[in-house]
């Protein structure tokens, strides 16, 4: 019983960083109706930036998720002005070839910069070691935990009642009615990329705390689509439950079958799912009359 406590807790520490960038994927998708392959890439070079700055200024635990937070969305900005904003209107297939081009541009610039070596992200506190349910869990694994429950408090908030919450709703349904009502689509995928990059670089942190900083980073982008795929694209939400689901699984997974099967373990989750469920667990049913 210990065991399977200890493999649920790990799950649910993976889960949430998958929940975090799996909520990214859906945040872009819901305002612009495009995947960005370049998330992971995002949240990779979010963590590079924030350890350059916590070694610079031996920032502690919560100044260094608030540097992530500002960091991430400062580059999401960037991105979406600079490079995604000339192609609106362009067709998806050209948008979403950019985004796997920005992927290879990032990859490029972090081992330029920064090399391939893997390095420490310590933060002080991350290591203590305490006792929940009768097994050890790291502090930044508990943090990370509580960091996607508060996310997902901010975002069911955030696109229920908010008013630019209710605008980025209302151009994901139909951004051209969006447009009469004389809502900025512009400003629109501007804040979703300030938001979703925001959310990959907390991912990209957490993990590099957790489990130490490398360019392979980006492949969490790879791992945690699974979980954008189950939740349901149009489903922010969702996509952060599903991330928690798909960690637990897979930990089951490898502990209890194979190591190997592990890798393929959200994929196998998905493919058993949407053949249930075509929309995923929690994306809306759509029904096209032609």
């Amino acid at each position: 019983m210990g065991y399977f406590i200890e493999l649920v807790l790990s799950g649910l520490a993976i889960g949430a960083i998958y929940g975090l960038m799996a909520m990214s994927f859906a945040v872009i998708y819901k305002a612009t109706g495009i995947v960005n392959f370049s998330q992971g890439e995002l949240g990779m070079l979010t963590a590079y930036l924030s350890w350059t700055l916590a070694v610079t200024l031996g920032t502690g635990g919560i100044l260094t998720v608030l540097i992530a937070l500002i960091a991430g969305a400062l580059l999401g900005m960037v991105c979406e002005r600079l490079i995604m904003r000339p192609m609106l209107g362009e067709p998806v297939l050209s948008v979403v070839l950019v985004t796997v081009g920005l992927a290879v541009i990032l990859r490029s610039i972090v081992t330029m910069v920064w090399g391939a070596s893997p390095r420490k992200f310590e933060v002080e506190g991350a290591e203590t070691v305490v006792s929940l349910l009768g097994t050890g869990i790291r502090v930044s694994q508990i943090g990370v935990i509580l960091t996607l429950l508060v996310v997902l408090v901010i975002f069911w908030w955030f696109l229920t009642y908010s008013r630019f919450g209710v605008a980025m709703r209302a151009v994901a349904a139909d951004e051209n009615t969006a447009r009469l009502m004389g809502i900025s689509t512009a400003r629109v995928q501007s804040v979703a990329w300030a938001c979703a990059s925001a959310l990959a670089g907390l991912a990209g942190v957490f993990f590099a705390v957790i489990y130490g900083l490398s360019p392979t980073i980006y492949e969490i982008g790879l791992k945690a689509f699974p979980a954008t795929v189950l939740g349901g694209f149009d489903s922010v939400l969702g996509s952060g439950i599903s991330g928690l689901i798909i960690g637990v699984f897979e930990n089951q997974v490898g502990g209890y079958l194979s190591s190997i099967l592990k890798d393929v373990a959200g994929f196998i989750l998905i493919l058993v799912v949407l053949m249930v469920r075509p929309f995923g667990l929690f994306g809306e049913k759509r029904i096209e009359r032609v």
